[in-house]
């Protein structure tokens, strides 16, 4: 069963409210019109499609739930919903749209000041500014809390020295979020702007996922940002913590929009595509796979949903974020490798999308939080025992 705005086998667009179906519907007519016909040539080449923010920001829909000066408002569905749509078209843009809204504006949203909110968070919302989350450093990425990049004051200004990795837009952002070490042993943030000295990004080349966004390794060498660049409501890792919590469920919206292409692709093709005289759909294999997929995409549909609910609810918590992560990932890479192997040969062509769309699950199966992390922490509130080391 289908909807004008997808698969929706449990119709669960009935309990959505007008303005999430607009949402819904407006988002998957900008992926199926401009993003879906262009997504494969930026990934093959590796460029950003930066030429379609304009026409994206037109949509008035970045934001991702947040709630600040010039941010569209939007209910914590909606906002999955967005991430999903994007996520069938290309997982490069969904990422760029989640670098600038999930981490950049809510890092300033939650732990900003009031004139920073006011610089920032409406040209970036309108996606004239573009914003980058630099924590992840060459030797810590599941251990981010144990991060070695420095932070000092010197008179009126901070002075970061130290390195970063894997940073989304960290070489396009006109501003980046850097997370350092105090001099009081604390994780710290700062916006650093472009063009400030000592900052330096080189794109991280030979990726086989998500090739369509730049991510970045970074020097910071005695670059000084001014005081008042310094985010107040970033005393320590908790703060940090805030904002990474916050996008877990989005990821999970995301992994379901790359299993919704996937099964939508394999259905059509099974239907178009003729073996041994009659079409692939006719076949009991064949069935049992689209049957498979579709059980999958539409649990993960009722996680999704559930979760947002409780975050608008003010209910969610950390534990249930990561489970929702974990499951949605998981999901996500057996209803790409179904589908990719329902297309036979054809499967691992690009124009067919389904070998890009498990390309790029295996990066969210990382990012914000690794399954084994995030299994770790469901695992120690389960038990009351952690079983991180």
């Amino acid at each position: 069963m289908s909807t004008p705005t997808g698969v929706d086998y449990f119709d669960l667009a009935a309990d959505l409210t007008e303005e999430e179906r607009r949402v819904w519907a407006s988002v998957r007519a900008f992926v199926d019109e401009r993003l879906v016909p262009v997504a494969g040539g930026y990934w093959e080449r590796a460029e950003m499609p930066l030429d379609l923010l304009k026409e994206y920001a037109s949509l008035e829909l970045v934001g991702d739930g947040l709630e600040g000066p010039g941010i569209p408002r939007l209910s914590h569905t909606a906002a999955g919903l967005v991430t999903m749509e994007l996520s069938r078209g290309d997982g490069s843009f969904a990422t760029l749209l989640g670098v600038q809204a999930g981490l950049a504006m809510r890092s300033i949203a939650f732990l900003g000041s009031e004139e920073q909110k006011r610089r920032w968070l409406p040209a970036m919302a309108r996606l004239e500014v573009l914003g980058a989350f630099a924590l992840t450093e060459p030797d810590h990425g599941s251990d981010a809390v144990a991060l070695a990049t420095t932070a000092r004051r010197d008179g009126d200004e901070y002075v970061l020295d130290g390195a970063k990795r894997w940073i989304g837009l960290g070489t396009a952002c006109d501003v980046c979020v850097v997370w350092a070490r105090g001099e009081d042993g604390q994780v710290q943030g700062f916006l650093v702007e472009r063009g400030t000295p000592g900052y330096e990004a080189s794109v991280i080349e030979g990726k086989a996922s998500l090739r369509a966004i730049h991510n970045a390794d970074i020097r910071l060498e005695g670059v000084r940002v001014p005081a008042e660049n310094k985010l107040p409501g970033a005393r320590s890792f908790r703060d940090t913590g805030l904002v990474l919590s916050a996008t877990r469920a989005g990821i999970a919206w995301g992994a379901l929009g790359h299993a919704t292409a996937a099964y939508e692709v394999a259905l059509a093709y099974s239907l178009e595509r003729t073996q041994f005289g009659k079409p692939l759909a006719s076949f009991q294999l064949v069935q049992d796979k689209l049957v498979t997929m579709l059980a999958e995409v539409t649990a993960m549909q009722l996680y999704c949903v559930r979760t947002s609910r409780l975050a608008e609810q003010g209910r969610l918590t950390d534990t249930q974020a990561s489970l929702a992560k974990v499951n949605a990932t998981r999901k996500a890479r057996t209803v790409t490798a179904v589908a990719r192997d329902l297309l036979g040969g054809n499967g691992i062509l690009l124009e067919h999308r389904v070998a890009r769309h498990m390309a790029d699950v295996e990066a969210l199966h990382t990012y914000e939080g690794t399954e084994s992390i995030q299994t770790l922490i469901v695992g120690r509130h389960l038990t009351g025992i952690g079983a991180f080391t």
